[in-house]
């Protein structure tokens, strides 16, 4: 309270107080926004969000969809420990199911639904397990799939075209990263775990902001700290634009292929250190 007694106004109180009058378009609205920021009005969290939710009402499915040829995807017709190790690699919670190709997708397996099949292989088949796909166009805007999301409780959409072909997919994760950042989930590490993770095929999981002392000290590289600070900082300036998921690049002597990334940062790589032209690559598998 103030010396008057009465209550404090709220710093969205405050934000609004700010605006002596009416922001006559979005790039006059923005400027206010950070005008406010600058006077300690709101924090730099709150005044992300705000963008993001301005961007969110401007954008459409197209401009934050997996493309079709990243799609990790499972064929109705493979046995279940053809498919599992994949499953448990890749650690999405939700797969697009196909029959012959990517055009025709018969339903959702969510990952947990397997357990199913632990429990009695015998009796388990897939298609019996598999949820309703649902289909939404390109040019279906953000906020609105966000509003369908909540009200159908879906997590997961199929994206098509103009002529409903399947272009990519879109999880509710996708819109609401576009709002508040980077969210947690099956690929991130936990902040206890180690930067570099052995997986299958001596391949390793490796977290961007991995510093390149440590990236030399566990591959045996020489890789310079002049122009980046870390791994992911020598994958960007590599490629020269900011990477999607599946993306690969080659440096010096080891294979690195972007496992997790937004519109703006690197999360998380897949490191493989080039084999020998004499070793036997017979065992390794793909992602």
């Amino acid at each position: 309270m103030d010396d008057s007694g009465k209550p404090s106004p709220s710093w969205f109180e405050r934000l609004l107080n700010r605006f002596t009058h009416e922001p006559e378009d979005r790039e006059e609205l923005i400027a206010q926004l950070h005008a406010a920021f600058e006077r300690n009005l709101m924090d730099a969290d709150a005044l992300a969000m705000i963008e993001g939710v301005l961007n969110v009402s401007e954008q459409t499915v197209r401009d934050v969809m997996v493309p079709r040829s990243q799609m990790d995807v499972v064929r109705v017709d493979d046995p279940v420990e053809q498919f599992l190790p994949f499953v448990m690699d890749t650690a999405h919670s939700r797969f697009p199911v196909i029959d012959d190709d990517k055009d025709d997708i018969v339903g959702i397996l969510l990952a947990k639904d397997l357990l199913r099949y632990f429990h009695n292989p015998k009796l388990f088949d897939l298609r019996d397990t598999l949820r309703q796909a649902v289909f939404v166009p390109e040019s279906k805007p953000l906020n609105v799939l966000l509003k369908d999301f909540k009200s159908t409780r879906n997590h997961m959409a199929i994206v098509v075209d103009e002529y409903g072909s399947v272009s990519g997919l879109v999880t509710i994760e996708d819109v609401i990263e576009q709002i508040v950042g980077d969210i947690e989930d099956e690929y991130d590490f936990d902040e206890a775990e180690d930067n570099i993770v052995p997986i299958r095929g001596r391949r390793y999981r490796v977290k961007a902001q991995t510093e390149i002392e440590d990236i030399n000290a566990f591959f045996g590289t020489d890789f310079s700290d002049d122009d980046a600070d870390t791994l992911g900082g020598l994958v960007l300036t590599a490629m020269a634009h900011m990477p999607k998921r599946g993306e690969k690049v080659a440096l010096g002597p080891l294979d690195i292929t972007i496992l997790r990334a937004d519109s703006r940062r690197l999360h998380t790589l897949v490191v493989a250190p080039r084999r020998d032209k004499g070793d036997d690559d017979s065992s390794e598998q793909d992602a």
